[in-house]
């Protein structure tokens, strides 16, 4: 893709203010406000400038208790707060090529949800195994970035579209479901090797993420599969079905990629919650193959 065709790309992705765009803008331009503070602390020799005094005393997430009661909006702006711009990147890469899905098959709405809770969860796993293991019983330490929300928002979607195939960098097809695992292990074999708190966040993320898809799904699969399972018993026909042709599959498929095509339009321009039921458990079933 060339330069030009990305730039026209990311114009057209801001401007349609959904909140995917919204929320990645105020990431840079909280990052941007940050070390402009970092100057006028250093000029004023308010500190070093080095962006660890006022900015995480007042929104960072502290690994103290007392801390939280105190300052308890730092749960929610920690989500907002990145240590460089290589973590900044990072994290709205993933936040770009994860939320892009989402929107997608779980919709805007689900989007915030997901973002806001993966972090609030992320951050209070943080906490409680900060205060609870004796690894950490000597030290203190505070949480920045959005990682434990993007976490939860690839989690997520890798969850509902396991199958769904990205091209990775130097690595080619990748299924979403073996990325979600690999940066799951990453994570749990990093504790113990620096920035345990951030590692132990993004666990956090993700077990929302996971959750929060596979749950509803199982439950209502429960319910569908013991009513359909009641059904049969008083079903005494037995159905074969013949095998298709190659032509014949190929024409199924084709028409169900064609349907696909359509449900993904709809919700590109709608949203998903205007889907009706059965739009929805066709996309469902069609994610599953």
């Amino acid at each position: 893709m060339r330069l030009y065709d990305i730039v026209i790309q990311l114009k057209t992705f801001f401007k349609s203010r959904s909140f995917l765009s919204n929320i990645i803008l105020i990431n840079v331009v909280v990052w941007l406000a940050t070390l402009v503070f970092g100057v006028v602390e250093f000029l004023f020799s308010m500190g070093d400038g080095a962006m660890d005094g006022y900015v995480y005393d007042y929104f960072a997430l502290s690994s103290d208790w007392g801390s939280l009661f105190r300052k308890p909006w730092t749960l929610i702006t920690y989500m907002f707060l990145h240590a460089n711009v290589f973590h900044l990147l990072f994290n709205m890469l993933m936040l770009y090529v994860g939320g892009i899905l989402f929107s997608q098959y779980l919709g805007q709405r689900k989007l915030v949800v997901s973002y806001f809770s993966s972090g609030v969860v992320g951050g209070l796993l943080y906490l409680l195994a900060w205060n609870f293991f004796p690894a950490f019983s000597s030290s203190t330490s505070v949480a920045v970035g959005a990682s434990a929300a993007v976490m939860g928002i690839f989690v997520a979607v890798a969850t509902y579209i396991p199958n769904y195939t990205v091209n990775v960098l130097l690595i080619g097809n990748t299924k979403l479901k073996y990325l979600a695992i690999a940066f799951v292990l990453i994570d749990m074999l990093s504790i113990n090797r620096g920035n345990a708190g951030g590692h132990i966040a993004h666990l956090g993320g993700a077990l929302y993420g996971f959750l929060s898809i596979y749950l509803p799904r199982h439950i209502h699969f429960n319910h569908t599969h013991n009513g359909f399972k009641k059904v049969v018993k008083n079903e005494k026909k037995t159905v074969h079905q013949r095998p298709v042709s190659d032509e014949e599959y190929n024409r199924r498929r084709a028409e169900e990629q064609k349907r696909i095509d359509e449900i993904l339009d709809k919700i590109s321009k709608y949203g998903y919650d205007k889907l009706s039921k059965e739009e929805k458990e066709f996309l469902f079933k069609s994610s599953k193959k």
